[in-house]
């Protein structure tokens, strides 16, 4: 049974009568890797912050392990916070920075150089205690505020893009190690970014948001397969969004087409909208094409080639194994439970 560690109840932000946040409702349970994604200005960092203590919420509460602490100092709450700006005191040496908020908690010399030492194994670092900051490179700087923030034993993290100031080879070894280190530590890592695949690969659980209001909670597989709406789709993953219109229970009309489909529980002939992963569109001879199209260009991805495909008006992102060269025609299907139904949100 997942124990909830912390609850945000009906958060509320605003900046001059700006709304950043939105009547926030969301719990974060014990030992969880939590992500909150989201495009820039979504109100993500917003949330972290208030988690935090570093600011507060025009309306709402937050509770940690039940007990009210809206009110309470970053300092007085069970958490650390490591930023994207890593904020490492350049003054002093690797030990002297991680052992920092010990020193402050006077703890003795020998208990101190254990943790310290400790903390090095954990992040990788082990020998580079009398090291400069600023002779660290990017990565190293990264895992030395990830322990300084956790030789705290904070029982919750906070992680504000921590990985973006990296490149990409890095930022995927560091995607690795967090989740690493947030498993064998067994404590809760809320983590912000904004990039989707980051997201994917690291959470247990991911809040996509968007103008301060949460699209979607679920599983990294829940939110990829089942997107909630046309929004989430297209934020995770890329994907083919056309208009639609729901003729009756598990029959859809699109790309003036019918196809049978998974879906139900829509008004009869109601507009909706089609969601169609690049991937999983079977390309197939012209003849036996559900839809028949023109390839109008071709990208090799490596595992893939990513097409755009003209047809019925609309052009098609498809991934495929099989390359088809431009001016092709071509056949696409699309299988039932490939078709995802989406009700139309009201802009």
């Amino acid at each position: 049974m997942h124990e909830k560690i912390i609850t945000l109840s009906n958060i509320s932000k605003e900046y001059d009568g700006n709304k950043v946040l939105d009547n926030l409702n969301l719990y974060i349970n014990r030992n969880e890797f939590l992500t909150l994604l989201g495009p820039s200005g979504c109100g993500k960092t917003t949330t972290l912050r208030i988690i935090g203590g570093f600011e507060s919420p025009t309306s709402g509460e937050i509770l940690f392990e039940g007990e009210n602490i809206t009110n309470l100092p970053p300092y007085k709450r069970k958490l650390n916070t490591v930023f994207q700006k890593y904020a490492l005191f350049t003054h002093m040496n690797v030990y002297e920075n991680i052992a920092f908020g010990l020193r402050i908690k006077k703890l003795s010399k020998s208990e101190i150089d254990r943790k310290v030492k400790e903390m090095l194994e954990l992040v990788n670092l082990a020998g580079f205690e009398k090291r400069s900051v600023d002779s660290l490179s990017g990565g190293q700087q990264q895992r030395i505020a990830i322990a300084r923030a956790l030789v705290n034993e904070p029982q919750v993290l906070l992680l504000d893009e921590p990985l973006g100031a990296l490149d990409l080879k890095l930022r995927k070894d560091m995607q690795l190690e967090l989740k690493n280190i947030q498993q064998r530590l067994g404590i809760t890592f809320v983590f912000v970014t904004h990039d989707q695949e980051e997201a994917l690969t690291m959470s247990d659980t991911i809040v996509v948001m968007n103008e301060g209001i949460i699209q979607q909670i679920g599983s990294p597989v829940d939110i990829y397969n089942e997107p909630k709406n046309a929004f989430v789709a297209d934020f995770i993953g890329e994907s083919n969004i056309i208009d639609g219109i729901m003729v009756k229970d598990y029959f859809v009309e699109f790309a003036n087409h019918g196809f049978v489909c998974v879906d139900k529980g829509f008004g009869e002939n109601e507009k909706i909208d089609v969601v169609i992963r690049p991937e999983d569109i079977e390309l197939v001879d012209v003849s036996e094409g559900m839809i028949k199209g023109e390839v109008q260009s071709v990208i090799f991805k490596g595992v893939h080639y990513e097409m755009a495909i003209l047809a019925e008006g609309f052009k098609w992102l498809v991934h495929s194994t099989k390359m088809e060269q431009v001016g092709a025609k071509v056949g696409m299907n699309i299988g039932p439970s490939e078709i995802h139904i989406m009700k139309k949100v009201n802009k």
